[in-house]
């Protein structure tokens, strides 16, 4: 299966798509590779939006997609139950492959390379030295190296704990059945039915057909026993029955034949069903891939590729960001976390993947001290990076559950409340998720600085936005910097990225004289946003909140109803605003002051989805979506953040010089549908006068245009680049699931588009 969920997870599935077909010829060894094709099947509207919506995706990579009529689809598939079924996506060079076969063609051509390939060995242990993998041990002796891939399955978390790498994944039983010869034809596509867990193959001219159920099944919780080693499970007629007739509903025949065989083998599943790749946050040189959520095959090729060349250059050939293993967390290595959580991610895998979809099971594993109040007042919670987030406020008698579409769900007007408020009044977010930093020392600057694209040596009390870049110039973090004394700074960045910013500052500090402290457990950070926000603060302190006295991107240290708060007049939603940063006892003091203060002023409480909106109408960039390590400050509109002048090197600088001079072929672009209904999301192909010219990024309905809002790269080879003359000559349209929808292109923001309002000078 190659079209998948993401950009790059469809990159990866189908480079192994061309490696497999190609390798028998490569090799001389048989690998039992065929290309029927594929066919995903829908029995209702919702899901055959949600194929659609993913078969446009395909058109901006290249992956050959057509829908089917049942007509074809019978002839295709003269096995199916077709009576209730309202769309069909074929993909044509989709397929299957022998995976013992297919090992033994990558071994055999490896060894034709020089590699040595050492069987039956036992690994005993993995060194380490100075922060970094020294060599593995094994039962016949020891290997000195600087680099080790853990690609060891369901091993894995319990091999890499040895040495303090976090993998958390665990082992599930999955169930697959084969029946007796039905004469197949060897051509059969592979059939794919979400709504009924099940996926259909052509085995030597028997079915074999697999389950995803809605709740998958841990095995050894414990710890896998080391000599368990191609072992099968005992069947399970009680947990997988239930599916099974399910998928006799679709394909009849099989409840008609005889069961030649049941397997139960158990596979490695990860909290969010996506599997782990890339260099260890904890130890140097120690690379992971592993938790492949039963798509190992359909992934190994583009995983090998991907590793091979993240190894040998130490960074990976393209955005990897939603592999990445350091968007794992330590609390998500509890056995009783995993016990919980990965038998629902199991099961999501052929389940609607809604927009906004939450995960259910073992939630409240981080918590902000403000969530009994927010849940009095009405929070609905999300979560992010294990933490319990507002993501919108319910009114009054209103169930405090989603109602999932792709339309506006029932949370729009709760939202639109939301920005409402902040656009005309105040409102108050709970910002305590976000990762908070300390680094003291004498080399503080020093690091900060080489690390930053932006100046960071600044007056105290100075509050920077930066990007920290790789050697290319793409954007690894995006974060502020503030700084607190001369040898003292705070770095904020997204909840998200804490594990993956918190490794790339440990390294940058390596040898150098700083103290750094992760305070984020510790600290609470309330955000008061909107026009109104002095009128709320003002009778709270004695500390001036003028213009002059308290400019726009500067801290200072202040009392608040009698409590030491580091405010930080900074905002993420485009209005004036405060960040107020104190330590977690005295966050619900705080708040209850802010809120008796703000009654007369209209605040209100705004959650996530609101501030994802504020944010995107006011053409702030989000990092993971917006922005990557693929994508530049230049390419991504941020070079104002840029200290061209800065006298030091620092990451990224010879890189961003050099395309500095170049035109902008690739550019990211706000975008607004003229459509007064219709939602994109992300990764949806953007047209030019009919030729695709790049893909959406991120995307939210704006109450402002009463229209969704989505960013999006262009690209446009040549000697001219993205300019505004190119955007104002073409016509632009976004592919919607198959529906295009005319956009309108803007270089700013569609809302204040000079960043005017952050600076209101309206208040006490």
């Amino acid at each position: 299966a190659q079209l998948k969920s993401t950009f790059s997870l469809t990159k990866l599935a189908t480079y192994s798509a061309r490696l497999y077909e190609a390798l028998e010829d490569e090799t001389g060894q048989a690998t039992g590779c065929r290309t029927p094709g594929s066919i995903s099947v829908a029995a209702d509207a919702e899901r055959w939006e949600e194929i659609r919506r993913g078969a446009a995706m395909a058109v901006s990579l290249g992956v050959e997609t057509r829908e089917i009529d049942i007509d074809e689809l019978r002839e295709r598939w003269p096995l199916i139950r077709s009576d209730d079924i309202v769309g069909a996506l074929y993909i044509p060079r989709d397929g299957h492959t022998s995976p013992v076969d297919t090992t033994m063609a990558m071994a055999k051509g490896a060894r034709s390379r020089g590699v040595r390939i050492v069987e039956g060995v036992s690994v005993t242990g993995l060194r380490t030295a100075d922060g970094a993998i020294s060599g593995v041990d094994t039962e016949q002796g020891s290997i000195e190296t600087e680099t080790v891939v853990l690609a060891t399955g369901i091993w894995t978390r319990q091999l890499a704990a040895q040495i303090g790498v976090n993998v958390p994944l665990q082992a599930c039983e999955h169930f697959y059945v084969v029946s007796e010869p039905l004469g197949l034809d060897p051509d059969t596509p592979v059939l794919r039915d979400p709504a009924n867990y099940t996926y259909f193959k052509e085995e030597t001219g028997k079915l074999m057909a697999g389950f995803f159920e809605p709740r998958g099944k841990v095995w050894k919780l414990d710890g896998i026993p080391r000599d368990f080693s191609f072992g099968t499970l005992a069947e399970d007629w009680d947990h997988i029955g239930p599916i099974f007739e399910r998928s006799i509903h679709r394909v009849p025949a099989l409840g008609e034949c005889g069961i030649q065989l049941f397997l139960n083998g158990p596979e490695a599943f990860t909290p969010d069903g996506v599997y782990y790749l890339g260099e260890s946050p904890e130890v140097d040189g120690c690379f992971v891939a592993a938790g492949f959520n039963s798509v190992g095959i359909q992934s190994a090729g583009g995983v090998g590729w991907a590793l091979a060349d993240w190894v040998a250059d130490r960074h990976p050939p393209m955005d990897l960001s939603s592999v990445d293993i350091r968007r794992a967390f330590p609390f998500q290595a509890d056995p009783a976390y995993l016990a919980e959580r990965v038998p629902e991610s199991l099961g999501l895998l052929y389940a609607m993947h809604w927009p906004f979809l939450q995960y259910q099971s073992a939630r409240g594993q981080r918590v902000s001290p403000l969530h009994d109040r927010l849940d009095a007042a009405g929070a609905v919670w999300g979560e992010t990076a294990g933490w319990e987030r507002p993501n919108w406020y319910a009114f009054e008698s209103q169930a405090r559950e989603y109602v999932y579409s792709y339309g506006n769900q029932n949370w729009w007007a709760n939202a639109g409340e939301e920005c409402r408020a902040v656009r005309e009044r105040v409102a108050l977010f709970d910002q305590t998720s976000f990762a908070k930093f300390t680094v003291d020392g004498p080399d503080s600057l020093l690091v900060l600085d080489e690390l930053s694209t932006a100046r960071i040596d600044v007056p105290v009390g100075k509050a920077v936005y930066t990007q920290w870049c790789n050697d290319r110039g793409g954007i690894e973090a995006d974060l502020t910097v503030t700084r607190l004394g001369l040898d003292r700074f705070l770095v904020v960045t997204a909840a998200a990225a804490q594990t993956r910013d918190w490794a790339r500052l440990r390294r940058a500090c390596r040898g150098r004289d700083v103290d750094i402290a992760d305070i984020t457990e510790h600290w609470a950070m309330i955000g008061l946003m909107g026009p109104k926000a002095r009128f709320v603060l003002g009778p709270l302190t004695d500390a001036s909140l003028s213009n002059i006295d308290f400019p726009f991107a500067t801290s200072q240290r202040i009392e608040i109803a009698g409590i030491d708060v580091l405010a930080l007049r900074m905002s993420y939603v485009g209005e004036l605003g405060w960040e107020l940063y104190l330590p977690n006892e005295h966050a619900v003091d705080l708040f209850d002051a802010l809120v008796a203060s703000g009654e007369p002023h209209g605040l209100a409480m705004a959650g996530y989805h609101a501030m994802n909106t504020l944010r995107l109408e006011s053409g702030y960039r989000h990092w993971g979506h917006d922005i990557t390590d693929e994508d530049t400050p230049i390419e991504a509109g941020l070079g104002f953040t840029i200290g061209w002048d800065k006298p030091n090197p620092w990451n990224g600088r010879t890189a961003l010089e050099n395309q500095r001079e170049q035109p902008r072929n690739k550019r990211l672009i706000q975008f607004r549908l003229e459509h007064p209904e219709m939602l994109c999301y992300h990764d949806d192909p953007i047209l030019r006068d009919g030729e695709p010219v790049g893909s959406t990024t991120s995307s939210m309905w704006s109450y402002i245009e009463d229209r969704c809002l989505t960013m999006g790269y262009l690209h446009r080879p040549g000697n001219e680049g993205v300019i505004q003359e190119w955007l104002d000559a073409g016509t632009f349209e976004i592919n919607v699931g198959g529906e295009l929808v005319p956009a309108t292109p803007s270089i700013r923001s569609y809302y204040d588009p000079r960043n005017q309002r952050v600076r209101l000078t309206d208040g006490p």
